[in-house]
């Protein structure tokens, strides 16, 4: 049982974070290239293109409904774990995260339910102007939660009325530095992270000797295009960030004097366990991308020697790419939210004022139940994705109704109809 419950609170916080962003990563990755794949069969009237439209489609929709369930587990616990931040900050810092909710839940949900039950029921032009609703408002999302979390590292646009925040500079609040920079760096890992799925669910087919109509020659070299155009872009935004680290943030000062600040910091301390976890998370996000840089290399010259889709060996390393891209968001955050300890709103809110007042058996409870939620859910997403990647384009969510042919003997023979 945890003594203190600040240290399961925020281990707790880093959890279902880490955990959420990875469906979310996956989501921004992989709805661009449906969005365009969608669009070239479309507008070609390409009926094999438009069975690999069902084919990743089919992927996105699995791992929407589980970004879905582990937001709304996510928001809950950080209701429930941090009293402190929304006694003060919650009008402030829960605005834009409302924006976000509103977004999620009512339209993109909306138009995401029409694109997966409008197939042959609508217009094709029609149906795939939802599915650009759904992209628009998914990066729409991503950009209100960064700017909910830009506030709490870089706070701008608010003044502190009778004990609580209130905005009063909205521009101030969605243009904020540390949001913008953020969200590219977002973007283009998530992009990076997509085209390592795609190219890893390619590659694993083709191994195998198994590509219908060349959508998994095309899937390699559309996901090898994506790392080699994200991956250098990635790095220069995230590297853009260290810009901000240790500057004021503008309205310090307004809650604690100058000198009850450096005494704040100064007693941290050099050695405690969250700066530890921020290197750590640090070294991971590095080591990834220095390694994701050689693949994207070694794999520019694969393609340039015509071996791209076609040389084994490079199947095979290319099947454990997206570990790398992972692995990286997942340090990224941790160092991102390690990085402005011992605040929860820089210069405003401690962290050990922002938790809430529980008893420890409380934080030990609350700790197990949303680590075995997440546990779950993470365990389940996994397998229905690697599940159905590996079933092929005939057996996932989207995949085109089975017919039968009436001239076979026993009238079980499958034909797919487009």
């Amino acid at each position: 049982m945890f003594e203190d419950p600040l240290l399961p609170a925020r281990f707790q916080f880093a959890l279902t974070a880490a955990v959420h962003y990875m469906f979310v990563a996956f989501t921004l990755g992989l709805a661009p290239y449906i969005l365009f794949g969608q669009f070239r069969a479309t507008l070609r009237r390409d009926g094999p293109r438009m069975r690999a439209v069902r084919f990743w489609g089919g992927l996105y929709i699995i791992n929407y409904a589980m970004g879905i369930l582990s937001g709304i587990v996510m928001e809950l616990q950080l209701s429930l774990n941090w009293s402190g931040l929304h006694e003060m900050y919650g009008y402030a810092f829960g605005a834009p995260l409302a924006i976000e909710a509103m977004g999620a839940f009512f339209v993109e949900s909306t138009f995401l339910g029409l694109w997966i039950f409008g197939w042959d029921r609508m217009g094709k032009w029609a149906h795939w102007c939802c599915f650009l609703v759904v992209t628009t408002t998914a990066y729409a999302s991503a950009y209100w939660v960064l700017v909910s979390n830009g506030f709490l590292k870089h706070p701008t646009g608010i003044s502190i009325e009778d004990g609580e925040a209130v905005i009063d500079d909205v521009g101030a609040m969605a243009a904020n530095p540390s949001a913008l920079l953020a969200f590219t760096h977002v973007t283009f890992s998530a992009l990076l992270l997509g085209g390592a799925v795609i190219a890893a669910a390619s590659a694993y087919h083709l191994r195998r000797g198994c590509d219908p109509d060349g959508m998994y020659q095309r899937g390699v070299r559309h996901g090898t295009a994506l790392l080699l155009i994200a991956v250098l872009p990635t790095v220069i935004s995230g590297g853009l960030q260290f810009i901000m680290y240790g500057q004021d943030p503008p309205s310090s000062g307004t809650t604690y004097s100058a000198e009850q600040i450096a005494a704040i910091e100064e007693g941290y301390g050099e050695l405690s366990t969250a700066h530890a976890l921020g290197i750590s998370g640090d070294m991971v996000m590095m080591l990834s991308w220095a390694l994701m840089l050689l693949v994207g290399m070694l794999s520019a010259g694969v393609w340039a020697f015509r071996g791209l889709g076609r040389w084994r060996w490079h199947l095979r390393l290319l099947a454990f790419v997206p570990v790398l891209p992972y692995a990286a968001s997942v340090g990224g955050w941790v160092f991102r939210e390690t990085e402005r300890q011992p605040w929860t709103v820089r210069h405003h809110l401690t962290t050990a004022d922002a938790v809430t007042d529980m008893s420890p058996l409380m934080a030990t409870v609350s700790f197990s139940l949303f680590t075995s939620a997440f546990a779950v859910l993470g365990t389940v997403t996994a397998w229905l994705l690697v599940r159905f990647a590996r079933l092929g384009p005939n057996a996932g969510p989207l995949a085109p109704p089975r017919v039968f042919d009436q001239d076979d003997e026993d009238g079980r023979t499958p034909v797919l109809r487009l």
